[in-house]
């Protein structure tokens, strides 16, 4: 027996083939299983617990399909696992970036990410999120 409908299946096998690189999915925000991940790398300091759990918090309130990646592990098994599932925007807290004050912002598709001052991270988010959102209806 065959289908020839375009299913659920189809359409993410498709975009997995259109949208990937080397470490894997590069889901577009739309159908992305989350919008933003949320990657504290330092679980046993204080300061990056509450400044990732304060982003997180921030981001869920505002909206966003947010994920906490709050397992003890490396931060660079939390970086591949990321990266592999394809999640478009991912926050990065660390002890050294918490102490100058920023987080570093990476879209998935790009290589780079920009330091954010703290204050400022949860409404440049949500403004990068809305405008991938944008993208997509235009």
């Amino acid at each position: 027996m065959g289908c020839y409908g375009i299913g659920i299946n189809r359409i993410l096998a498709s975009a997995i083939e259109l949208y990937n690189d080397e470490n894997g999915i590069v889901w577009p925000i739309s159908i992305a299983p989350f919008e933003v991940i949320v990657t504290p790398v330092n679980q046993d300091d204080p300061d990056v617990v509450r400044v990732a759990d304060d982003l997180y918090n921030k981001l869920a309130e505002a909206g966003i399909d947010v994920l906490l990646d709050d397992r003890d592990l490396r931060g660079g098994v939390k970086f591949k696992d990321a990266d592999l599932i394809g999640i478009p925007i991912r926050v990065t807290v660390g002890k050294k970036s918490v102490v100058e004050g920023n987080v570093e912002v990476k879209l998935r598709s790009e290589k780079d990410g920009v330091k954010t001052p703290i204050a400022e991270t949860a409404q440049k988010v949500i403004e990068l999120v809305n405008s991938l959102k944008a993208r997509v209806k235009a």
